[in-house]
């Protein structure tokens, strides 16, 4: 009702807001994640990723101790990011080749924001900083590895089966399934932007002129809309903006969080975990952006 009441009473910031989200998922999201949507879809159901994990698993063995079906869902994460992380896990999860124990651990570290977005909108585009980006990717990624494969010491492994010699095949029915399955999965993305940029905008003229309100609010909903309004001000330096800025980005907004329970939904994955893990997350990151900036 809140939303359609602001439909009809402020329709030029919706179509604005709706605009800017569709935008956002059209020239960034969807040429970047559809390609990798599309292929790790085919690559997982047709049972090469299987012969993959199981000629590697004595290296994967040793770095994942004893985890070498979390190989590809922390490498897809930590490459193209969220929400590719949570979907490459729920994937797993529902052929039976992760633990729901392990899945909750794999879509709480795996699901971060990725390095591209992070280089090149957060720090560059919106910041200005060019030196820091090896920093960044320390202080935002090394909390969640550390603990995640911590956490994954104290599960007990599934057993790594190996595929009989017709165990992978490759047809067109398998690629036809993984293109629509990637569609329908970046369409819900899509959706999602959209909801809460019109939500974001609410929240921004809820806010009026309070600096402080308007940054949290946009902040907890959409990271994008909140970095831009936490660069833009000219009330804060840089010293507590970098911090503000990096805690915005672990956390990941409530549109994150939304869009990682569609991507892990009938799953078994616990969305409590994943918010806890998140929130030590952003505190960690936080503490450790002001120590090294």
């Amino acid at each position: 009702m809140l939303l359609i009441l602001f439909i009809l009473i402020y329709p030029d910031d919706c179509v604005k807001a709706a605009s800017n989200g569709l935008i956002l998922w059209y020239e960034n999201i969807l040429p970047a994640l559809l390609p990798f949507t599309i292929f790790s879809n085919i690559l997982i159901h047709s049972g090469y990723l299987d012969e993959m994990i199981c000629a590697a698993s004595p290296v994967l063995n040793r770095v994942f101790f004893h985890h070498p079906q979390a190989a590809y869902p922390i490498i897809s994460g930590f490459l193209f990011g969220f929400p590719m992380g949570s979907k490459t896990t729920a994937d797993l999860l529902k052929k039976g080749k992760l633990t729901t124990a392990e899945a909750n651990i794999l879509c709480a570290m795996c699901n971060n924001i990725s390095p591209v977005f992070i280089s090149s909108y957060l720090l560059i585009a919106s910041l200005g900083i060019y030196d820091k980006t090896w920093t960044t990717y320390a202080i935002l990624y090394l909390p969640p590895l550390i603990c995640g494969l911590f956490l994954l010491r104290l599960v007990k492994p599934l057993p790594l089966k190996k595929n009989t010699a017709s165990g992978s095949n490759l047809n067109f029915q398998i690629i036809d399934a993984g293109i629509m399955n990637g569609f329908e999965t970046l369409l819900k993305l899509g959706g999602y932007i959209m909801l809460f940029s019109l939500l974001s905008q609410i929240c921004m003229r809820m806010a009026g002129d309070n600096e402080g309100a308007h940054i949290f609010f946009t902040s907890i909903t959409e990271i994008t809309n909140g970095i831009h309004v936490v660069a833009q001000s000219n009330t804060y330096p840089m010293e507590l903006k970098y911090p503000l800025l990096i805690g915005i980005t672990a956390f990941g907004g409530l549109s994150g969080l939304a869009q990682t329970a569609s991507m892990v939904k009938n799953t078994g994955i616990s969305m409590r975990f994943y918010f806890i893990f998140r929130l030590v997350q952003t505190a960690i990151s936080s503490l450790l952006a002001v120590i090294f900036f």
